[in-house]
């Protein structure tokens, strides 16, 4: 068994236990992982080729969204390869560095994504309710401070969060219950009293989850309202529709981050913390080019006009 005992020091590297447990329908799980990671990446940069090649997708929402599928793409791509490494060459060794880049990547992109999603609710609002200020009130660089500032936000939640982890000492095993470095689960391999990080943690929550929640719902109700109240079927339907994706998006993300992050530590169960972290890692960037493309007719138009031009 791969443990040993540290004595109040940083350790060298961590095991991580991976997401499989040596069960006769390990391979087929993995090939499922693999699919859904193939179609995140393909879905995600087929969707930026698209709003850099189309100028009728030059707009402020596509702006943010081509930010999305970075964020996406980001996250899936820090954690699924080297899962998949260690899975194929059956060593589960991470190195400490490697770790603390999982640890920097995963929340830095997790919180920027939910400011992110954020700002895309803001924008849906001023262009349904104020259309006629939308092109001068979201130009190109607000647009640019508000992505700037989103990853900004997420980046300074990844420092904090890696400069406390390994602030810690590890004397116990070193064996990390999970498929990647996840900070809860960290936390419970150190010795030392790690309830006041904890608190800190929900405090961050709640900043980088309830307040950018608070903002889509608000903005969205004014949406709804707006919506209501306009007097053309077809601007309704076109209005419900861009929207609803972006619904569908926050509630896919949210259903993941929320229930994993807003707990303790010492509250959390492996089997749940893996479910959720294989929804907001794997499924989520591979569900939500697909929400974007299927609902969204200048995407697929985009789509058309692109495989026109390549003689497809």
């Amino acid at each position: 068994m791969a443990t040993e005992l540290w004595n109040h020091t940083t350790p060298s590297g961590f095991i991580l236990t991976g997401l499989f447990s040596h069960s006769p329908y390990d391979s087929f799980l993995f090939s499922l992982v693999l699919l859904a990671f193939a179609v995140a990446l393909a879905g995600n940069i087929l969707l930026l080729m698209l709003i850099q090649a189309d100028r009728h997708l030059h707009t402020p929402m596509y702006f943010f969204l081509s930010h999305l599928s970075i964020m996406d793409l980001a996250l899936t791509c820090t954690v699924v390869p080297k899962m998949a490494g260690n899975f194929l060459s059956g060593q589960k060794f991470i190195s400490l560095g490697g770790c603390a880049s999982q640890i920097f990547l995963v929340v830095m992109v997790g919180g920027a994504e939910c400011l992110l999603l954020a700002v895309m609710a803001y924008d849906r609002y001023m262009a349904v309710c104020h259309p006629l200020r939308y092109p001068v009130l979201m130009n190109w660089k607000a647009c640019s401070f508000l992505a700037m500032a989103s990853w900004m936000g997420g980046m300074s939640d990844g420092v904090i969060d890696v400069g406390m982890v390994f602030s810690f000492p590890y004397c116990n095993s070193l064996e990390v219950d999970h498929f990647f470095c996840e900070v809860p689960s960290l936390l419970r391999l150190s010795c030392a009293d790690t309830s006041l990080f904890e608190d800190l943690i929900y405090a961050c929550c709640v900043v980088m989850l309830l307040l950018p929640l608070g903002v889509i719902v608000a903005s969205y109700a004014r949406v709804l309202t707006a919506v209501i109240k306009m007097p053309s079927t077809e601007g309704k339907q076109k209005a419900l529709t861009t929207c609803s994706s972006h619904l569908a998006v926050v509630g896919l993300y949210y259903r993941g981050t929320i229930f994993g992050y807003m707990q303790r530590a010492s509250t959390r169960t492996p089997v749940g913390v893996w479910e959720t972290a294989v929804f907001y890692t794997i499924l989520t960037p591979m569900f939500n080019p697909l929400i974007y493309s299927l609902r969204n007719k200048e995407v697929t138009r985009a789509l058309r006009r692109m495989l026109v031009r390549w003689g497809v």
